[in-house]
């Protein structure tokens, strides 16, 4: 019994014995663990802060691109043209091998060197014109009217002075000015009886016909007000508070009544402009914001003016479908049109890649435009694309300077710029797996990328343009406009501002003053009324220039 007592006695303490082995075999364990998640959850939470960092270094890298963009525009140059230069190390900075063959190497070399050679040739024909036409004060025209005034010495009189030839005399000239003057004309219908008349017939002058029915606005008062808003952007009531100073007080209602009934005047000679620049096989499009009123949210919302130019014909028209900028409003706007579309790299126009009878092209304009905004984010790979981009304009300058023809041209882009574009596309493939795919220069490069094939079409055509800056130009007006009078009051106010937008457009194109041309239309347009056989486009600007009945101004 005894032996089975100590048996059990060293069996119990034995088992006692390992479990407190256990014991402290857990309690180490768990304290490595505690240890190990303590070590883990900081791990993770250094990651969080990683993660943290990251994404503040992402908005501050965003926020210094848009402080350096604000800048710029503030206080920095409004140009994007790239100065050229002429530092041979500049142009052949090197950043990894390109894939182009010893052909394609010695093409470009050549070129580069004819382009530079002709760049400080037309350098220092510059500077020997700057020289020669150094800032001086120009003389007053001499076809404004003039008049004498003589000045005699004090104390002259005819009895007691004898006057000196008048080559001795001095002259002071000095500009002054008159208001424009606001003038009525009666015009008497003189009623008459022919004296062989027995039946004593009274017989009328025909009553003038003025631009608007019933209202006493001369042409020459309209266009002075059509012009004044499209072309010198001063709003009606600007216009307004100075003809009150001139002594002239019409209320606004009547002037705005006025604007309408000349769109409406205008309007069957716009939709002819339309005709005449979709019928052609070269234009070029682009897309300009006009603030809208909208009733139902009581605030001004971002409406869209679309403008399209026929470069070789000289016509341009504006285009207004709700404000809308959706791609319903540009297949509707090119379904009939054939020929080469040039554009921005809007997404919209690449349904117009893949279609039948359009060739679409782009501008390097805007591309140029996006390695400028780089400039402040990778400057040495920015500046080398800004170089190759200025040596394909320098091809346009000498052809320019040299007043070449289309043929010509055409075989210069060949020779020159082609080896320029097949070097630039190698050093942006090369370059484009090198940079952050979202940074400014990382963008830039994908842009010109993904549209370089349209990007380098215009070395086909002499008659093609590099950019888009025709175009681009033709929207200044409304761009100074968005500044002075704000806004549009609705969707037909906008309409009306996009034919008088054409109309002051096309004689800018056509080198004609604007407020004689609208003169001459108003004077004019009724002519057409009842005679469908004449054409409204005998009242364009450019035909009007070419038959002489308006100067160049």
């Amino acid at each position: 019994m005894t032996e089975d007592l100590k048996k059990y006695q060293d069996l119990v303490n034995g088992l006692m014995r390992k479990l407190d082995e256990e014991r402290q075999k857990s309690s180490r364990l768990e304290s490595e663990l505690a240890q190990y998640r303590e070590g883990k959850s900081a791990t993770q939470q250094l990651a969080a802060k990683d993660k943290i960092i990251e994404n503040q270094k992402k908005t501050i890298d965003t926020l210094n691109a848009k402080l350096a963009w604000l800048q710029r525009k503030v206080w920095g140059q409004s140009s994007e043209k790239h100065t050229y230069q002429t530092d041979a190390a500049q142009l052949k900075i090197d950043f990894g091998e390109l894939n182009v063959s010893p052909e394609e190497e010695a093409a470009y070399k050549k070129a580069q060197e004819e382009i530079e050679a002709y760049h400080l040739q037309r350098k220092a024909e510059s500077e020997k014109r700057k020289e020669a036409n150094k800032p001086s004060r120009n003389p007053i025209p001499e076809n404004i009217r003039r008049e004498r005034i003589y000045i005699y010495p004090k104390g002259y009189n005819e009895q007691e002075w004898d006057l000196m030839p008048e080559s001795f005399n001095e002259i002071k000239v000095v500009l002054q000015r008159k208001p424009a003057e606001y003038y009525a004309i009666e015009y008497v219908m003189v009623k008459a009886i022919r004296k062989d008349d027995e039946i004593r017939t009274i017989h009328s002058a025909p009553v003038p016909q003025t631009p608007i029915a019933k209202s006493y606005a001369g042409a020459s008062v309209l266009a002075n007000l059509m012009v004044g808003k499209y072309v010198d952007c001063l709003p009606f009531y600007r216009q307004i508070e100075m003809m009150k100073r001139q002594g002239m007080n019409i209320p606004p209602s009547t002037i705005n009544d006025w604007f309408f009934d000349v769109a409406d005047l205008l309007r069957p000679l716009y939709f002819r402009i339309r005709e005449l620049v979709m019928q052609t096989d070269y234009i070029q499009a682009d897309e300009t914001t006009v603030p809208i009123v909208d009733d139902e949210k009581h605030k001004t919302v971002k409406g869209y003016l679309w403008q399209v130019c026929s470069v070789m014909e000289k016509l341009m028209f504006f285009h207004y479908d709700k404000g809308s900028r959706s791609r319903d409003v540009a297949l509707g706007l090119f379904a009939h049109f054939r020929g080469a579309l040039q554009t921005d790299g809007y997404a919209v126009y690449d349904y117009y890649e893949g279609k039948s009878g359009v060739l679409c092209l782009n501008c390097w304009a805007h591309a140029r435009r996006c390695f400028d905004r780089a400039l402040n984010n990778d400057q040495a790979r920015a500046k080398y694309a800004l170089e190759q981009i200025g040596l394909l304009y320098e091809v346009e300058r000498k052809a320019d300077d040299e007043q070449m023809d289309h043929e010509q041209r055409r075989e210069l882009r060949l020779r020159l710029a082609l080896p320029i574009l097949q070097n630039f596309e190698a050093w942006l493939t090369s370059e484009v797996s090198k940079v952050l795919p979202k940074s400014p220069i990382g963008k830039a490069i994908r842009y010109t990328l993904e549209h370089y094939d349209r990007l380098c079409r215009y070395v086909a055509d002499g008659r093609y343009k590099i950019d888009t800056n025709m175009v681009e130009n033709g929207q200044r007006p409304v761009a100074l406009s968005r500044k002075n009078y704000l806004f549009c009051k609705n969707h037909d106010a906008a309409e009306d501002a996009a034919v008088m937008y054409t109309m002051m457009g096309c004689c800018k194109i056509a080198g004609v003053n604007v407020e004689e041309w609208l003169t001459y239309f108003l004077d004019h347009v009724h002519e057409y009324d009842n005679d469908y056989s004449r054409d409204l486009a005998e009242l364009l600007p450019h035909a009007l220039e070419a038959k002489g009945l308006l100067k160049k101004s």
